[in-house]
């Protein structure tokens, strides 16, 4: 009961605040690009792994295994092997650095939820060494719509080190539709939105 109040206030509090800078005369610019430009720029010079190699098949498969298995315990055993120790996370919720803390972050994570598994359609590998996973998820979380199981569809944009560890990981999947709709006053707000456009 403690945390469904503390869900409200906090949604509550977020609608208030957007409505607060909506108000504002003056225009917000926002380049959320800026961060993912800065981190691929940062590690441009690093090495990554060869197509078409085994360490390149192994760090595809290893990645796919991991986030389609999660689990508390594959986060504790295969975190620091999945991913680099200066590793770069951005999953459209939260940017996290360093392989211990997306380890740290992601063990938060299963505490909020029943289930969460990761269904991989296909993966691409572009010409500047970057791969582009896209995923179903669906997952249920403890205090969010209920329990029911929130599909959602996403793509992750990956760079492998040398060692075919993920160096970066950025998501883009729809956050409204797999979290904050289902989030009581934020998701009202978020539909009245959508009835608009």
């Amino acid at each position: 009961m403690k945390l469904r109040w503390t869900v409200l206030l906090i949604s509550l509090l977020l609608v208030l605040g957007w409505a607060l800078t909506a108000c504002k005369t003056v225009p917000r610019q926002s380049d959320h690009a800026i961060a993912f430009r800065a981190i691929l720029a940062e590690k441009a010079s690093e090495p990554t792994v060869i197509a078409g190699s085994d360490t390149e098949r192994l760090a595809i498969d290893r990645l796919k295994h991991f986030l389609g298995q999660w689990s508390a315990e594959s986060i504790r055993t295969n975190t620091l092997q999945v991913y680099a120790p200066d590793a770069w996370l951005n999953d459209t919720l939260k940017t996290v650095r360093g392989a211990t803390n997306i380890q740290t972050y992601f063990l938060r994570t299963t505490q909020n939820a029943v289930s969460l598994t990761v269904q991989f359609d296909d993966v691409t590998r572009s010409g500047d060494g970057l791969y582009y996973f896209r995923w179903v998820m669906d997952n249920q979380l403890k205090s969010v719509a209920k329990g029911q199981t929130i599909r959602t569809l996403g793509i992750s944009v990956i760079r492998f080190d040398a060692q075919g560890r993920v160096l970066i990981h950025q998501d883009y999947w729809d956050s409204a539709a797999g979290l904050f709709d289902h989030i009581p006053v934020v998701g009202y707000g978020i539909r009245a939105i959508k009835a608009r456009l």
